[in-house]
């Protein structure tokens, strides 16, 4: 389907969201998991899906710094500015690397930083200038975005997740899906790490998922942390019709299925 000529209308843009602990190892600060992060290049660039926003999370690069400037509580004191400023600048980093990979793979990949378009209140997106984002889909380019530190209307400052933004850009661009990239296989019954007997949730309801997200954990459904908060970013997505999946990026050739649309090992969220 050409893009140059129509924009986006009939079109349904894939977001993808790549998970910080997929593509980092997050055990050492500023480390990039480079093999991890070259398979995925190749995968998408196989894929042959090129109406595609990639957005990934900081994993070791971001969050440790912003952790130690304390940037998502908002601005309190001075040296937090350059702490905004480096954790932005670590953010960058890792999207350098990754844009290269996807380069070095024949993807037209475009960096686009998110605190350059963005205004949250009190943590969550109030305002967002897509023009340039739209642009660059229809001129045929696959905008890769980030986690960041952003202006806060409220806070001064805040962290933007990549999550929060995924799901927002799903929503305001009408995607035909959104892909959460982790390191474990879906939504299970409880911590796979730590439950030899938590079973994988193949598909979860959108009444389910008000429960888990109402709740922060049903009895059927033990979600917390890093998942509970997908879902809750999730649940507009799907309200809206759009189904969201959560796969594990770390097995090799789950991106490139779920980017074709083919059957894959993980939790389906719809309605």
């Amino acid at each position: 389907m050409t893009i140059r000529s129509e924009g986006l209308e009939g079109r349904r843009v894939i977001v993808l969201k790549l998970g910080g602990s997929v593509i980092t190892d997050k055990e050492r600060p500023m480390t990039a998991d480079r093999i991890a992060i070259g398979r995925l290049a190749e995968e998408v660039a196989l894929s042959g899906v090129r109406e595609l926003i990639i957005v990934h999370g900081g994993g070791s690069f971001g969050h440790p710094l912003a952790e130690r400037f304390k940037i998502a509580e908002g601005f309190k004191e001075e040296p937090q500015l350059l702490g905004f400023s480096k954790t932005h600048r670590a953010m960058m980093e890792l999207n350098g690397l990754i844009v290269n990979a996807l380069l070095e793979q024949g993807v037209p990949a475009l960096p686009l930083p998110p605190s350059s378009f963005i205004i949250t209140h009190d943590g969550r997106i109030k305002a967002l200038n897509l023009e340039v984002l739209r642009s660059s889909l229809e001129r045929g380019f696959v905008p890769v975005l980030y986690g960041d530190a952003v202006l806060d209307d409220v806070r001064g400052f805040t962290i933007l997740s990549g999550d929060q933004l995924s799901a927002r850009l799903a929503l305001e661009l009408g995607a035909s899906r959104l892909i959460f990239g982790v390191d474990v296989d879906g939504v299970y019954t409880s911590n796979p790490k730590l439950d030899l007997e938590a079973r994988l949730l193949e598909v979860l309801r959108l009444e389910e998922m008000e429960d888990v997200a109402g709740v922060g954990g049903a009895t059927s459904t033990d979600v917390t942390g890093g998942m509970l908060r997908k879902i809750r970013e999730a649940l507009p997505v799907v309200e809206a019709g759009i189904p969201v999946v959560i796969l594990n990026a770390g097995r090799p050739h789950n991106i490139f299925k779920a980017l074709r649309g083919e059957r894959v090992i993980g939790t389906v969220l719809c309605r």
